[in-house]
């Protein structure tokens, strides 16, 4: 059963890497010449491939292999083509974005990795339905896959946009992060949550906080999109409606660590060190993300966390490195299919270096353009901090070699 799960894993890892190896080619582009890379087109191809051939292709990897791990062994061959059909557009997408940014064969490419998370939404909805045994962590799974389909809503009011040749910056705007909130807020966060809770009810947390926890961030997860949009003049019950919303975020948050401290002994005696870590790590980050969604509320400080693109990369990074990819590192390091070697932790961390020092200069970066400051060799530091998150990666994934089988 390990064999499959370590094989996609690995696969899924590798495109993180080549995730890594596009970030530094866009950084070195900004901070030396490179007049052959068109820095738009590489920049869509890192950010699809990222979203796509990474954090979607493995969620979908250690979805299925839940299935196989509860009663469906054949699961991996079950998904085996959808699983490479995914992998198909990931790639389509990254070369097709590289050469020619929006044009028919990536937006093509676009479309058949929409179609592909249509495809897993409805045949795992179906296969969850089919285990004997029920679990919280089955209504977090079923609502990620579902709002992995409704972000695509956002794709295709940019598809109307060009086709219409309408190009009004706020129905623009807004389109855009309605596909990013429900990717990294619903799909990937969902998804994660719900690999969380398949552990945490293994060490004996009450399903019924579990399920509250659920509901809460269930009910705060659509009106929390408005928060991507307080540019916009909307009116006070919708205003009211956000900070509930976020209210709402941080309720189920601290829920969720009250009832994870009682079992906090059964966690750290079933789970290796590197990996607590790396969890830790993550709910760090989600805290930090929390709390920066309640300062976002504040109309002042929204305008000013839109308006300047250092601190919007630095949610995002914040978000899909520190958030997303170190709970799936740490996950992937607990659920012991790998062996955990000195190469591989060494390359973690690096890699948590990387992405404390990227975070750390993008955040100086943002307060500097705050003042109209230039911050002295920024952007070759931040090339660095991208050499950094690359070789941390690389040398995890060199560790990866030795599998369980």
């Amino acid at each position: 059963m390990i064999a499959p799960i370590a094989k996609w894993l690995r696969i899924s890892f590798f495109n993180l890497l080549i995730v890594a190896s596009l970030g530094i080619i866009l950084r070195y582009k900004i901070a030396f010449a490179l007049p052959f890379v068109d820095q738009k087109y590489l920049l869509h191809a890192h950010s699809h491939f990222a979203f796509a051939g990474w954090i979607t292709q493995i969620l979908m990897v250690l979805l299925v292999a839940y299935l196989s791990e509860h009663g469906q062994e054949n699961s991996f061959q079950k998904y085996r083509l959808l699983l490479y059909s995914n992998l198909a557009t990931a790639y389509g997408m990254l070369f097709t974005f590289s050469f020619q940014g929006y044009g028919l064969f990536s937006i093509g490419f676009s479309f058949l990795s929409i179609i592909v998370s249509y495809w897993f939404a409805i045949r795992y909805w179906k296969d969850l339905n089919k285990l004997k045994v029920s679990s919280v962590a089955h209504s977090w799974f079923k609502t990620a896959v579902l709002l992995n389909a409704l972000s695509s809503a956002g794709v295709f009011g940019l598809a109307f946009i060009m086709a219409t040749k309408t190009h009004h910056p706020n129905i623009y705007l807004a389109s855009i992060y309605f596909y990013l909130h429900f990717q990294y807020n619903g799909w990937f966060f969902f998804a994660c949550m719900g690999l969380l809770c398949t552990r945490l009810v293994e060490y004996g947390i009450n399903s019924s906080r579990l399920k509250k926890v659920y509901q809460f961030f269930v009910i705060a997860c659509g009106p929390a999109y408005l928060l991507s949009v307080l540019w916009l003049r909307l009116p006070i019950w919708l205003y009211s409606l956000i900070v509930a919303a976020v209210l709402l975020q941080i309720s189920a948050w601290l829920l969720l660590l009250i009832s994870i401290k009682p079992v906090s002994g059964r966690v750290k005696t079933n789970v290796s060190v590197v990996a607590q870590r790396l969890i830790l790590l993550s709910a760090i980050a989600v805290s930090i993300k929390l709390c920066l969604q309640a300062g976002s509320v504040i109309p002042s400080l929204s305008k000013m966390a839109f308006g300047f693109r250092p601190i919007v990369i630095g949610y995002l990074h914040l978000v899909l490195l520190g958030m997303i990819t170190l709970f799936i590192a740490g996950f992937t390091l607990s659920a012991k299919y790998f062996v955990v070697t000195r190469l591989a932790v060494a390359g973690i961390t690096v890699f948590v270096l990387g992405i404390l020092f990227n975070e750390a200069l993008l955040l100086l970066q943002g307060i500097a353009d705050l003042n109209y400051i230039d911050v002295p060799y920024i952007n070759t530091l931040l090339l660095m901090a991208a050499v950094t998150l690359f070789a941390g990666i690389l040398f995890f994934n060199l560790g990866l070699r030795k599998s369980i089988t």
